[in-house]
C-alpha cells in the first residue's frame, strides 16, 4: 500500500501521545529519536545491525587512521567556509549567515574542532550524481564549506538559504530546508551528524525525521534563530545556532552515521 501523508501524520501524532503518557507514567526525557521510529521508514534500516569492529589501539595506535581520512589546520583555506565565494560567478538565492558556537555540557568552548556543512541549493538540489530532485543545479554553488571553531568555540559559514525538497519516502513527502553539520572532534572515529533547521518553517509538522526527536525542547534545539546583529548589512540575513555535545541540553546526533 502506498504510504500517504495523512498515514504519516497519524503515526506521528500516535508517536507524540505514547511519549507524553510515558511522561506522565514518570518515563524519562528522551533527548534522541527511538531506532523503531516508524514515521521514519529508512531509520531502521540505517541502523548498524552488527557490534562496532574492535581495534587494538593499544598495538598500534595509529591503526585506526589508515582506514579513515585525515584533516587538518593546514587543509583549510579562506574560502572554504565561504560558499558564495567558491566559483567563478555568484550563487542564486537569498545569502546567510550562520554563525555559533560548539560546547561541552558545561558550557565551554570546544575549540580547533572541524566543522563541515553541506546543503541543497535555493531550489533544494544538491549537487550530487544521485540527486533525483526535478530541480535547477546551479553552476556557482556546490553546498559544501567548513572550518575550525576559534578559542572561543565559534563557527561561521556565509552561504545561501537551502530550498526545502521531496524526498519520496510517502505521497508529498517534503523536507523542510535544513543544513547538515558534521563535527570531526579529533579523530575521524569520532564523527557527530546533525542537522539545523530554520525558524517557523511550515513543513515540521509533516516531516518524520525532525519529528522523530519526539521531545518538543529537544527538537527546537535543531532550530536555529534570527540573529539581526548577524546580518551582513546590504548582503545577508544571520542565523544564530550552538551544538551542545553532551548532557541534558544535548543536540540531537544521527546515530548510524
Amino acid at each position: 500500500m502506498t504510504l500517504t501523508q495523512h498515514d504519516i501524520d497519524q503515526e506521528i501524532a500516535a508517536k507524540h501521545a505514547a511519549y507524553g503518557k510515558r511522561l506522565a507514567d514518570g518515563g524519562p526525557v528522551e533527548h534522541q529519536p527511538r531506532r523503531d521510529y516508524a514515521p521514519y521508514r529508512s531509520s531502521v534500516l540505517r541502523h548498524p545491525k552488527q557490534p562496532p569492529v574492535t581495534i587494538d589501539a593499544g598495538k598500534d595506535p595509529e591503526l585506526v587512521e589508515l582506514f579513515s581520512p585525515a584533516f587538518g589546520e593546514r587543509d583549510i583555506t579562506d574560502i572554504d567556509n565561504d560558499l558564495t565565494r567558491q566559483h567563478a560567478g555568484e550563487p542564486i538565492g537569498e545569502r546567510i549567515t550562520v554563525s555559533g558556537r560548539l560546547l561541552d555540557r558545561d558550557g565551554r568552548p570546544v575549540r580547533g574542532q572541524l566543522v563541515e556543512i553541506w546543503q541543497a541549493n535555493s531550489a533544494g538540489r544538491y549537487a550530487h550524481q544521485r540527486e533525483q530532485h526535478d530541480a535547477p543545479l546551479d553552476p556557482n554553488f556546490t553546498g559544501v564549506g567548513r572550518t575550525l571553531t576559534d578559542d572561543d568555540g565559534r563557527y561561521r559559514f556565509t552561504t545561501v538559504q537551502p530550498g526545502p525538497y521531496p524526498w519520496r519516502q510517502h505521497v508529498n513527502a517534503w523536507r523542510p530546508a535544513h543544513i547538515h553539520f558534521s563535527l570531526f572532534g579529533t579523530a575521524f572515529t569520532q564523527r557527530l551528524v546533525t542537522q539545523m533547521y530554520f525558524p517557523s518553517d511550515p513543513l515540521f509538522p509533516y516531516d518524520p525525521i525532525i519529528q522523530s526527536v519526539t521531545d518538543d525542547a529537544a527538537r527546537q534545539r535543531l532550530v536555529a534563530t534570527y540573529d539581526h546583529s548577524l546580518s551582513v548589512p546590504e548582503f545577508s540575513m544571520g542565523y544564530h545556532w550552538d551544538i551542545v555535545l553532551d548532557g541534558p541540553q544535548a543536540t540531537w546526533i544521527e546515530e548510524g552515521r
